[in-house]
């Protein structure tokens, strides 16, 4: 409390008009496609000519040496870099989009005419730790808020009574970079990530200590109400302590809106079937993705999923961790893909599917053998669904090897306007005051919205 105190006294500027920063709902810059978000995000780099983006010319040279300068291929050693390394698992087209899916996803394959693919994503950087951060803040370093700060700062939330950003990490783990995957940097701590816990209750202490009539109970907040009013008018300046009231303010209205929104016992049965609730490999992650389902019908803005440190990094046996992942992931997406739809919730709910990165086309020794792929930031495929995008539509190409884009490429700093667009929001008008700079999620050099993604 004493480093609060320091910190707000250094900060005070009479000459600065107080600003609110708050959840309440904000106007958008233009008319929105979307109102939600649930972000499934694939931890590590999903490998995009594995699963959907088949490349015959690099089957035909499966085995052989790679024909260009090996440097090229990614953040190995050259002596890691092993020969030409085919699909490793069928692919078939699927739906009248003819998008490509492997056989290791046949759930997500039977939505292919709901989803937007996009071929030509590409990063700045190879390494998971800052294309993490990239993928998320739009930076290569920490301490920058993420895309879900900046989508709750622009927008507010729908549901007083539950956060407008909420976390849904794994029970086996954190993901890589832990929490600062959903920071909210320097933006107002309000706007950060909450996280529920993944086992047991989703959030501790929502139940009171002891028992005390309503009358008492309304007495007591409004008492606070009066004594946080007090302190607040002689401190006028302190957005921080504004941030922390409201908090303590959710915290209790949870008490009743949260166990209601978490118990999934009220869902059916055959809804739970749907998502792979009940067998052990899908079970946690169709828990998580049918929970996000409920969020966002209660207004939750973003809803983000993750796996445990990096399950989709394959630098070893590829064909068996990949299918692994796709096994752990794949009735849950489709699950939940198809209940957002059959509930019309997906017309305003955003779904993004991806990771910070794809895999290279070359086989990577580890230790004496070479069956996996390293990371390959020059191109990836990611794809959206609902949100008023283009439903069956694709976008981007690679070349013949899938490592670098030569058709549309979409940088992150584009993906990510694109995503505030859908939203209603523009991504140069979305910006926040700090030590005299404007700060952007887009950056300063100005991305490019692409169009061609939206319905």
């Amino acid at each position: 409390m004493s480093e609060d105190f320091a910190l707000s006294a250094a900060n005070d500027n009479e000459n600065d008009p107080a600003q609110i920063y708050d959840l309440s709902p904000k106007a958008t810059h233009h008319a929105p496609k979307a109102k939600n978000i649930i972000q499934l995000f694939m931890n590590g780099g999903p490998s995009q000519v594995d699963l959907f983006d088949p490349k015959p010319v690099l089957n035909r040279m499966d085995g052989k040496p790679y024909p260009g300068n090996v440097e090229e291929i990614g953040n190995q050693s050259t002596s890691d870099i092993g020969v030409m390394m085919g699909g490793q698992y069928p692919i078939k087209q699927h739906g009248q989009s003819g998008h490509w899916f492997a056989d290791v996803l046949p759930h997500t394959a039977s939505m292919a005419d709901d989803l937007c693919m996009v071929h030509s994503m590409w990063t700045d950087h190879p390494n998971h730790d800052n294309a993490l951060y990239k993928i998320h803040s739009g930076r290569l370093f920490m301490g920058y808020p993420t895309l879900g700060s900046w989508v709750v700062y622009g927008l507010g939330s729908e549901n007083a009574n539950l956060p407008a950003y909420v976390v849904l990490s794994d029970p086996l783990g954190l993901p890589k970079n832990g929490t600062r995957n959903w920071t909210a940097g320097f933006l107002p701590p309000v706007y950060q990530g909450t996280r529920f816990r993944p086992q047991g209750s989703p959030i501790l202490n929502l139940s009171r200590q002891y028992e005390q009539s309503q009358g008492a109970t309304e007495e007591a907040e409004t008492l606070l109400n009066q004594l946080d009013m007090i302190h607040k008018e002689n401190r006028p300046f302190q957005p921080e302590l504004d941030a922390r009231i409201q908090s303590y303010e959710l915290a209790s209205r949870m008490q009743l809106a949260a166990s209601e929104a978490l118990d999934l016992d009220r869902e059916s049965l055959k809804t739970h079937e749907m998502y792979g609730i009940g067998p052990a490999v899908p079970d946690s992650f169709g828990r998580r993705c049918l929970l996000a389902r409920r969020l966002v019908e209660r207004g939750v803005r973003y809803v983000q999923i993750f796996l445990e440190e990096q399950p989709w990094d394959s630098h070893v046996d590829l064909a068996s961790t990949q299918r692994a992942a796709c096994q752990r992931t794949d009735l849950p997406v489709a699950g939940l893909l198809r209940d957002l739809k059959r509930s019309g919730l997906l017309d305003s709910t955003l779904v993004l599917w991806g990771g910070e990165f794809g895999r290279t086309p070359t086989s990577q020794r580890s230790g004496s053998i070479y069956t996996g792929r390293d990371h390959n930031m020059q191109a990836f495929t990611s794809w959206m669904a609902g949100g008023g995008v283009k439903a069956g539509s694709r976008y981007g190409k690679t070349d013949d090897f899938g490592h670098h884009v030569v058709e549309n490429p979409v940088s992150v700093h584009d993906y990510h306007a694109t995503i505030l667009h859908l939203l209603g929001l523009h991504h140069q008008k979305l910006s926040f005051q700090r030590s005299g700079l404007e700060e952007r999620l887009t950056g300063v050099t100005p991305p490019k919205v692409i169009h061609d993604l939206i319905a």
